[in-house]
């Protein structure tokens, strides 16, 4: 009994590990969409002869294995079930040919003409352009003509395996499928040409071609139409001598095929008045048609095939405009970012700038806090070592570590401890404001230190009386880890940059939850925080612009907070700002249509904030996956070029962002490493977002786990936490 209980356990155990390990939700459906987009993108690239593709061309080699009576036989070279034969077009038949097509562009033209003069035609395609241009292949069959092999990415066949021209005429012959429903046992080898030109390297593909069943095609008349030589040299060349049949090779596709058009149009009448027939091969040779019917699951796969091309080209030429649109909207921010925080700078800078009268007055400043016994002493020091009067609120919020008792048990002035069932922040802050003393209030994060000056500067642009709310300049404090210098850039470069711009346009989005001052007679018509949202710093703010309050940057108002330390923490916390900026985009969707200052917010800030802070960055892993495309299969020098480009733009940003914030540039090491890693990481979070949002999910508040390393710069405040603390774990 304890041995079947035993091996219950084992069993339940085992299916609950096999549960634990099953792929999480956020990341699957990513990664479906990222295997998604790389097979389209593959397959495009494989009808575009870009993978797999083999330019290389045979020499000319001996003859002296070839048949004596190929070598001087007719252009129609039947090899099949052991056969060496040729055969000729009779005379006054002509069979015009036609390789590498179809050409979007030309092969409609090409049969135009032939339609205009009653004439058939012979066009070998290649799986490539029938994959891609289905409609004209049928259009081939539709009007009478014939249509041959020409493999499916027009290798030179001598150079491959047997199994490489299997795989060639197979993908050709189920394109051809796809597009037209028929199949056929014409064939043409690239780079080929008369029959006394084959030679010892040709001759055994010709033969193993035969043994698949396929008559080779070459030509005994050559237009030589490719190099352009003018359209009465064309007509020379394909005009065979003394009234004989002939097999003329000319293209409508693989460049300007103008002057093979122009000379059909004059070609085919003028000899059709000298008694020239122009047939489709088996026509003029009097044969049973070369093409037949598909039916049944062949005629489905190819089918399948086309279809599966043809929303492959849709889809990658969708991303071809996206990443256009992306690269011109990322070079726009930047320069528009370059440009706007280089005047909000000289603004704010130039001697004797003021907001207005001095704000002197106290201000309260109020600290929500949930478990954050190792940050909140840090916290509250720095608030008391500060130049400008304050009252300092602290709201525990169902703390379960003794996070009050610490502030308690300090017993500092001017320090209370309001104590609530754990409600959320949202509820922490407004259960601070109903008890705050005065009417200008700063909010902060219980992890965040400020530095003596950060209170003073932040609360000077209430001295206009238009302005609601300011948001400081937050820092990472822990910058030391990598994880910790990729935040610290994007903090500099994006958010505070950011801020200067929107503050140029008015249309600030966010004041950032670590540093931020608000009136109370601003807040109160508005409803104070709301939790309608999990990005409450966002909402609020868009709710003051909407109010036809002004929300501003203090630049020098600086706090500097603890920045996640593991990728699952910053996981979380940015999942939850994205999921948040786009629940308060949604609930503030009626300002587009609405007047005054919430209409110009709607038409101004909600497009902004859309397009650069949701739009923009989902859409931007784009650039990262064509341009590891390109390394791998496209121009590697210029795509590799092109994005050291785009990193060379950022870098000037982000040096430019750094000289503003006299913030030290060594940081920047890390930036391409940053742009290569952590960026994907924002790319998943944002897509998980929206995942998130358009399956009607929902999002709990996720606490983030606290080390309580970071202090004020300088030592004013004594750190709590220790580098060799078990709490700061490594990156994961």
């Amino acid at each position: 009994m304890a041995s079947r209980t035993r091996r219950h356990g084992a069993a339940r155990s085992a299916r609950e590990g096999v549960r634990r390990r099953r792929l999480p939700l956020r990341l699957l459906l990513p990664l479906l969409v990222l295997v998604a987009l790389s097979a389209m993108l593959m397959l495009r690239g494989y009808v575009h002869s870009e993978i797999l593709a083999d330019h290389r061309v045979q020499p000319p080699a001996a003859t002296d294995q070839v048949p004596e009576k190929i070598l001087e036989g007719g252009p129609v070279i039947d090899a099949r079930g052991g056969r060496t034969e040729s055969l000729s077009v009779p005379d006054r038949r002509l069979v015009l040919t036609f390789d590498d097509g179809p050409d979007p562009t030309w092969t409609p033209k090409v049969l135009d003409v032939l339609k205009k003069h009653d004439a058939h035609a012979v066009f070998f395609v290649t799986g490539t352009m029938a994959s891609r241009y289905p409609d004209l292949v049928e259009r081939m069959v539709d009007e009478g003509h014939e249509v041959g092999l020409h493999t499916f990415n027009h290798p030179d066949l001598s150079f491959q395996s047997k199994k490489r021209i299997d795989w060639e005429l197979s993908q050709n012959q189920l394109a051809i499928t796809g597009a037209a429903g028929i199949r056929t046992s014409l064939f043409r080898p690239p780079y080929s040409s008369f029959s006394d030109a084959m030679d010892n390297k040709s001759w055994p593909v010709t033969e193993y071609i035969g043994s698949r069943g396929y008559i080779t095609v070459v030509n005994n008349t050559d237009s030589e139409d490719w190099q352009r030589p003018g359209v009465d040299e064309i007509i020379r060349r394909a005009t065979p001598k003394n009234g004989e049949g002939a097999i003329v090779l000319m293209h409508d596709s693989g460049g300007d095929r103008s002057q093979t058009v122009a000379a059909l149009d004059r070609f085919l009448p003028d000899l059709q008045k000298k008694g020239y027939e122009f047939d489709n091969l088996t026509e003029a040779l009097d044969a049973p048609s070369a093409m037949s019917p598909v039916t049944g699951a062949e005629l489905w796969k190819g089918k399948a095939w086309v279809f599966l091309v043809q929303a492959s080209e849709k889809i990658t030429d969708g991303l071809v405009v996206g990443l256009a649109i992306i690269g011109t909207l990322v070079i726009s921010r930047f320069v528009l970012m370059l440009l706007l925080s280089g005047v909000h700078a000289r603004r704010v800078r130039r001697k004797g700038f003021r907001w207005g009268p001095p704000v002197t007055e106290p201000v309260t400043v109020l600290v929500p806090a949930y478990n954050e016994a190792k940050c909140i002493e840090n916290t509250v020091l720095s608030l008391m070592a500060s130049d400008h009067p304050v009252e300092v609120i602290v709201v525990d919020d169902g703390s379960s570590d003794g996070t009050a008792r610490i502030v308690e048990a300090m017993g500092l002035p001017n320090v209370r401890v309001i104590r609530q069932l754990n409600a959320g922040k949202p509820a922490a802050l407004n259960r601070g404001l109903a008890n705050a003393s005065h009417d200008i209030v700063v909010m902060m994060d219980g992890d965040t230190v400020f530095e003596p000056s950060t209170v003073r500067e932040l609360v000077q642009p209430f001295g206009d009386p238009k302005v609601g709310a300011v948001a400081g300049n937050a820092k990472v404090g822990n910058k030391d880890s990598l994880i910790g210098a990729w935040q610290h850039i994007e903090y500099v470069m994006g958010f505070n940059l950011d801020r200067r711009m929107y503050d140029i346009l008015g249309c600030m989005p966010t004041i950032p939850g670590a540093v931020g001052a608000f009136r109370r007679s601003a807040l109160a018509p508005i409803g104070g925080m709301s939790d309608d949202t999990l990005a409450e710093d966002t909402d609020v703010t868009m709710a003051l612009h909407r109010a036809g309050w002004r929300v501003v940057y203090a630049e020098n108002a600086r706090a500097w907070t603890e920045a996640p330390e593991t990728v699952q923490q910053l996981w979380s916390q940015r999942y939850r700002w994205s999921y948040g900026t786009m629940q308060a985009i949604w609930k503030h969707r009626r300002a587009v249509i609405e007047k005054g200052p919430s209409g110009r917010f709607g038409r101004v800030g909600l497009p902004f904030v859309s397009l650069f802070m949701v739009l923009a960055p989902l859409l931007a892993p784009l650039i990262d996956v064509f341009l590891l495309y390109g390394i791998v299969f496209g121009p590697t020098q210029k795509t590799i070029m092109a994005w050291l480009g785009v990193l060379a733009i950022q870098a000037v940003c982000a040096a430019y962002a750094f000289r503003l914030d006299r913030e030290r540039m060594t940081h920047l090491i890390s930036l391409p490493l940053q742009q290569i890693l952590y960026r994907q990481l924002m790319y998943v979070v944002l897509l998980q977002s929206w995942i998130t949002a358009l399956t009607g999910g929902r999002l709990r508040w996720q606490k983030l786990r606290r080390t309580g390393v970071v202090g004020a710069p300088g030592g004013s405040v004594p750190r709590q936490g220790s580098r060799g603390s078990d709490d700061r774990r490594p990156v994961a």
